[in-house]
């Protein structure tokens, strides 16, 4: 087995252009706003017996964008999920070579949503689709699924580049 560092151990950060800092306070805010909805809804119930339920919107398009936002920053730091038996046992070329392979995958599946989620995103603009609970127009909260899957991509791409040049992380 590969003889790694503790995987819930703190580890540095690569250097990349654009710091991770980005995606960690997009990831606090949208964390923030995720418990501030639900702790709001929680105390309406019990306090008023007024449900705001409705809030469920924003609570999910924020799961989405930390959802993105989270794998923009694992896929920039290598620490995506993956399986690590069989790569463990080849040789540093080999797992380098399945790193790479992993990236290209992963920008190819990224793009596919950011294509999509951009056709999805502009059908619900142009036929000018509402949401079910407050009405807005959907298109709000679906663009975000290609916006925040172009930040994969760059991320991954990022550290493609930075395997490429044979740099650490």
């Amino acid at each position: 087995m590969n003889a790694e560092l503790d995987p819930a151990a703190a580890q540095p950060d690569p250097r990349t252009r654009v710091p991770l800092t980005l995606e960690r306070v997009l990831l606090a805010a949208a964390m923030g706003a995720m418990a501030l909805i639900t702790a709001a809804n929680v105390a309406a119930r019990y306090l008023t017996d007024v449900s705001i339920a409705f809030t469920e919107e924003y609570s999910v398009v924020l799961m989405v964008i930390v959802t993105l936002v989270g794998s923009a920053l694992a896929m920039a730091a290598g620490r995506h999920i993956r399986v690590d038996y069989f790569t463990g046992m080849m040789p540093r070329g080999a797992q380098r070579g399945a790193e790479v392979v992993s990236l290209l995958l992963a920008i190819l599946c990224f793009g596919l949503l950011a294509w999509y989620g951009m056709w999805l995103a502009w059908d619900e603009y142009r036929f000018e689709v509402l949401s079910n609970g407050l009405g807005h127009p959907n298109w709000w909260y679906t663009g975000w699924l290609p916006l925040l899957s172009l930040l994969v991509i760059a991320r991954a791409a990022g550290r493609l580049v930075r395997i490429l040049r044979g740099e650490p992380g």
